[in-house]
């Protein structure tokens, strides 16, 4: 029997033949059309972020002026530029500083480190205190670093 879809009996009817080929085709490209169409709705969705510039100048020759406020965060206390200060010691340091540094007509910048001890409620803390005092430019170091240093 060739090319029919339907084949006759031997009273001479017609019987339906069901091809499958044809169908799993169907099917394929229905589901290769629905893949295709769901990852078309996908959004990306990005945060902008400023990335730094890269310069050339050595870590050694970069201006001391413009370094920023070391204040880091310990099980033991608070270290600011490698001197231990209490609590009630910050908030006036930094807004002497931010006095200091907007004198010379710079930003005022802090570079929140922590040790191996460091428990995340002082840290915040003294995070509230640094934006309490209207500096924006906090950095957040990832790497470890020694108590005191």
């Amino acid at each position: 029997m060739a090319g029919g879809g339907a084949a006759q009996s031997s009273s001479g009817t017609k019987k339906a033949n069901i091809q499958i080929i044809p169908l799993i085709d169907v099917i394929f490209f229905l589901l290769a059309t629905f893949v295709l169409f769901t990852l078309s709705l996908n959004k990306l969705v990005s945060v902008p972020i400023d990335l730094p510039v890269a310069t050339n100048t050595p870590p050694d020759q970069k201006n001391s002026d413009n370094a920023p406020m070391v204040l880091q965060v310990t099980d033991a206390g608070i270290y600011l530029d490698k001197e231990l200060i209490t609590d009630r010691e910050l908030q006036p340091r930094l807004v002497q500083y931010v006095q200091q540094t907007r004198a010379k007509n710079k930003e005022p910048r802090v570079l929140l480190a922590g040790d191996d001890r460091a428990k995340y409620g002082p840290t915040v803390a003294a995070l509230d205190q640094v934006r309490l005092v209207g500096i924006t430019q906090v950095s957040i170091e990832t790497v470890y670093r020694p108590t005191g240093r």
